[in-house]
């Protein structure tokens, strides 16, 4: 097997430096484009807007989301399956684990009429690998009841098993 050694790497089109290297390190110069798959390592980071503090890119990543009706998902990502326990009560099981029930879950509705109130109720805290969500309709003039409402959505933030 044989060893190429270089500090730097120039184009033929041009004069400017691409890619500087010094030892396991290397540096790209301009813009750099990749194509095809590529993993991005658990200490991958990006530099702020205003370039003062970087920020690792895995753990500020959306770890699931999905969007559902009553019934059924409509849209999901890391969610493998949709049970509807009752009237208002559905959980959503994860395809890949969460780590541990530290997580937290950002949730919408839309729709409803004029006076409508709604309050979700979430069980996640609790599992790992399924989030249970609990809705309610709290109308005018009555009590909290437990309702399918019909456009849902929540996405999930946290550490991967």
């Amino acid at each position: 097997m044989s060893t190429i050694k270089v500090d730097k790497l120039q184009g033929t089109s041009g004069s400017a430096t691409a890619i500087t290297m010094s030892g396991a390190n290397a540096t790209v110069g301009g813009t750099l484009a990749v194509t095809g798959v590529h993993t991005i390592g658990t200490n991958a980071v990006y530099t702020s807007d205003a370039g003062a503090v970087t920020q690792n890119v895995v753990q500020g990543m959306a770890k699931g989301f999905c969007r559902y009706s009553a019934s059924a998902f409509t849209e999901s990502f890391n969610f493998s399956t949709f049970t509807d326990n009752s009237t208002g009560d559905h959980n959503m099981s994860f395809t890949n684990n969460m780590n541990n029930s530290v997580y937290v879950i950002s949730m919408q509705h839309e729709g409803g009429n004029a006076g409508d109130h709604f309050r979700y109720g979430c069980e996640a805290v609790s599992s790992t690998s399924l989030v249970n969500m609990e809705h309610f309709l709290l109308s005018s003039g009555s009590g909290p009841t437990q309702a399918d409402l019909g456009d849902n959505g929540f996405t999930i933030h946290g550490d991967l098993a």
